[in-house]
């Protein structure tokens, strides 16, 4: 894992080989216990792992009824959309899947019953092996900081209030941007070259890329030290986009960092990594009611680029899921 974290950290296989690399060391200490043959020790530790999977119950209730509660608040604060009700199909679904799983476990359900039940468990234990997986590779990449030391600073766009106005949302990377600038220039006598990088969308009247460096201006930075990518229409093209900038200011490459919300940094490094730049990312606060939805968007959306693999994976539970059915 350290090898692989060391070469990349904006790679997924990261959070996988430190979920599976927990996993087996929690079954190495566990074989370690039982093998000693002491009475106290193994009872003891019975005991504990117990506890730890009623605990484990527990925080699976709690964290349906969790995303049913955000979904209300998602619900009452932003549009009703369907990327915004996320919460809510995951917090429906987490309850009701004990109640199906009881239900199918039924034998008077007979084969169809346990081909039901064995491909719905492990698909979900499959899922939640992937967020948890995703979630610890996240974790990792943000333990890297950038130092003040920059040379050039992409803030990522994010969509404009009635078609010209920068959002809170937006807003929050513009003065994460800001705040690194006047970080770099106390710590090194210049300042870095920010790049406010984001397209025009269907329903904007300009480009959010201008109305970012307007911002900016606005809140004290020269003119001549930020520049508007107004191309952009994916965290792809945004980084693509702006590394032409970069290269035609004659900046290193490798020298810079980006900036957008910290939801959304982790899958942001991964494009950045695919557009050729080796640079870390400086997270903004978002509004708590809304991180919920939103790593999960993130999550999903890092899904949809791994769809093949993910493919063979449900292929391979659905043919185990018939042999369960066949050998019942």
């Amino acid at each position: 894992m350290a090898l692989s974290y060391r070469g990349n950290p904006a790679r997924l296989m990261n959070g996988f080989l430190a979920t599976i690399s927990a996993g087996g060391i929690f079954m190495t200490i566990s074989l370690l216990i039982l093998s000693f043959n002491n009475s106290i020790l193994v009872k003891g530790y019975v005991i504990f792992f117990l506890i730890l999977v009623l605990i484990m119950v527990l925080i699976y209730f709690f964290q349906g009824f969790f995303w049913l509660w955000n979904a209300l608040i998602v619900w009452r604060r932003e549009n009703h959309t369907l990327a915004n009700m996320l919460t809510l199909f995951i917090g429906i679904i987490t309850l009701a899947f004990p109640i199906v799983n009881f239900v199918f476990a039924d034998r008077k359900m007979g084969p169809l019953g346990t081909f039901i039940n064995a491909f719905v468990s492990l698909s979900i234990l499959y899922i939640l092996f992937c967020v948890i997986s995703f979630m610890a590779a996240a974790m990792l990449f943000t333990f890297r900081k950038p130092r003040p030391d920059k040379q050039f600073i992409i803030v990522l766009g994010a969509g404009l209030l009635n078609g010209d106005q920068v959002s809170p949302l937006l807003a929050s990377r513009i003065d994460k941007g800001i705040q690194f600038y006047h970080q770099v220039v106390a710590k090194t006598g210049k300042a870095p070259l920010m790049i406010c990088s984001g397209g025009q969308g269907g329903d904007e009247t300009v480009p959010e890329g201008r109305a970012m460096r307007e911002y900016a201006i606005q809140h004290g930075i020269a003119a001549e030290h930020v520049v508007a990518e107004d191309r952009s229409k994916t965290t792809l093209q945004n980084m693509l986009f702006s590394k032409q900038i970069v290269a035609a200011h004659n900046l290193p490459l490798n020298n810079g960092i980006y900036v957008s919300n910290d939801y959304h940094i982790f899958r942001a490094g991964i494009y950045a990594q695919q557009a050729g730049l080796n640079i870390q990312g400086l997270g903004a606060k978002t509004s708590r009611f809304f991180v919920p939805n939103a790593t999960i968007r993130e999550y999903i959306a890092l899904l949809m680029n791994h769809k093949k693999f993910h493919l063979v994976m449900f292929t391979l539970i659905l043919v185990v899921s018939g042999l369960s059915m066949v050998l019942r």
